[in-house]
Order: structure tokens, then C-alpha cells, then sequence
């Protein structure tokens, strides 16, 4: 962590630059995968199986709030000490055996979600939310006084080979998140553009 950055010239953007292939934490050939590999891996197992049974998939990002602030403030160690702990307890509250939540390269993480609706999908949010707030992370650069997350859920129904735009709107929600300040969710759901597009055609 040897630079400071956010929004659309920080994590998000590099991963969508960077996105590669592999499995959970390993590749074929064993070598540990970088976090945009995981991500991408974690979509395209999830992608697969929502277009498998014909359900919809929700992807969900994460990024901690004002992560150039925390930075300035507590320093390096600080940072992953407290990305380890928001990992941990989002993963503790995440509903079902094979979700994961999957951590960036900075201050982001991903949870991939097929055959989840919408709505379950938002109040798991919720209860993320209030997983964070009783770590009692104190950030002294922000109002809230504690960390928060801001959060990105982008809803499609998957067919054919992998779209990688479901990771992009997810991430674009979370930077519109971010601009409109902190703690807050953005969704995008495509499953109305697909009908529309179909109709049209």
C-alpha cells in the first residue's frame, strides 16, 4: 500500500483493467492469484450457475469509506488489520455455504450472488452494515467518527458466456455511492434494460 487512491483511479478501476482467471486463492499451476483473478474467478463460477438454472445473479461491491483518509491517518498496518476484520465479519453474516466475500487490493471487496433476489440481496446489505458498525472501527477522518462501507449491487439474469459489465455496474454504484457520501447503497438492475432491449428487437 504503498500509494493512496480511490474512486474511479483506485481499486475499481485496476480491477477491471486486470481481471484474470483462476480459482478460489490458487490457479491451475498453484501460485497464489491476485485479488482481481479471485474476483473474476468467484463471477464467473456464479455467472455460470445463475444461467445454469435461470435465476438471477446480484453482484455486490464494497469499499470503505474516505480509505485515503484512514490511510493518512493510522497508517499501513492499521489499514489491513482493519480490512481483515471487515472481512471477517462480512463473511460471518453472509446467508448461505458457498457465498464469499472476496477481498481487493486496496480498500474493496466483492460478494458474488446467484439465485439471489433483489430484495434479499438489500437486506443482506443491512445486516453488513450493522456488522461493520459493531466492529467499532474508529475513524477519526470521518463525521461517522467509525468506518463505514459503501455498497454497489448490480442485478442481471445471465445467459451466454460471461458478461463482465455486471462487475462494472456493481462498481460503478458503489463510486455513485461514494459521491453522494458515505455508508450508502446504489443498485442497478439490468434485468429491465435486457426486457426493454428485447422488446425493441
Amino acid at each position: 500500500m504503498n500509494s493512496i487512491s480511490s474512486g474511479k483511479d483506485g481499486f475499481w478501476s485496476r480491477v477491471r483493467a486486470a481481471l484474470g482467471r483462476g480459482d478460489e486463492g490458487a490457479d491451475a499451476t498453484g501460485r497464489k492469484m491476485l485479488p482481481p483473478q479471485r474476483i473474476d474467478e468467484e463471477l464467473r463460477k456464479g455467472w455460470n450457475e445463475a444461467a445454469e438454472h435461470k435465476v438471477s445473479l446480484c453482484v455486490l461491491a464494497l469499499e470503505m469509506d474516505l480509505y485515503a483518509e484512514y490511510f493518512a491517518a493510522y497508517g499501513a498496518e492499521a489499514v489491513e488489520e482493519s480490512l481483515t476484520t471487515l472481512e471477517a465479519a462480512i463473511n460471518a453474516v453472509l446467508p448461505r455455504h458457498g457465498d464469499l466475500c472476496v477481498r481487493g487490493e486496496q480498500a474493496g471487496f466483492v460478494i458474488v450472488l446467484p439465485d439471489m433476489p433483489r430484495l434479499m440481496a438489500r437486506e443482506l446489505t443491512s445486516r453488513i452494515a450493522v456488522a461493520v458498525r459493531r466492529q467499532g472501527l474508529a475513524h477519526r477522518g470521518s463525521h461517522a467518527g467509525h468506518v463505514t462501507l459503501s455498497m454497489g449491487l448490480c442485478v442481471v439474469n445471465p445467459q451466454g458466456p460471461l458478461d463482465r459489465s455486471v462487475l462494472s455496474g456493481a462498481t460503478e454504484a458503489v463510486e455513485k455511492a461514494q459521491r453522494r457520501g458515505i455508508g450508502r447503497l446504489e443498485i442497478v438492475d439490468y434485468r429491465g434494460m435486457d426486457e426493454k432491449r428485447a422488446k425493441a428487437a
